[in-house]
């Protein structure tokens, strides 16, 4: 007889549009936004990565266990304060997979980040 092992599925503030953070398999997913959006894009992209560090110890992770990034930023010129902060940001030998792409976003967001990690404590 083969045992079926199911995961649960863990859902943390979610709402009827969407979760703050979803759990399934030991793996964390949640999308950052600047908290205030009246800051220029240097001053969101600190925000979103201060946020990720908040969120993280919340799920049981830390920096050196985030597997992806991907980064929306919709004015192509802001990809150098994005390095700059980055690399000041990234464990040195624990970067995440990465990719950042132009996309155009609302309501005054200069970024937005979809983050994936590995839960390493429950």
């Amino acid at each position: 007889m083969c045992r079926l092992i199911v995961n649960r599925i863990v859902r943390i503030g979610d709402s009827e549009r969407w979760s703050d953070v979803v759990i399934h398999a030991g793996v964390a997913r949640w999308v950052e936004v600047a908290s205030d959006r009246s800051k220029d894009a240097e001053h969101q992209i600190e925000q979103v990565l201060d946020q990720i560090d908040e969120t993280l110890p919340q799920i049981g992770s830390d920096r050196e266990s985030l597997l992806q990034i991907l980064i929306c930023l919709p004015n192509p010129d802001h990809v150098d304060v994005l390095n700059r902060l980055w690399d000041k940001w990234v464990p040195r030998g624990h970067a995440p997979v990465r990719a950042c792409f132009h996309s155009g976003l609302s309501g005054g967001c200069h970024v937005e980040m979809i983050i994936t990690a590995a839960v390493t404590s429950a």
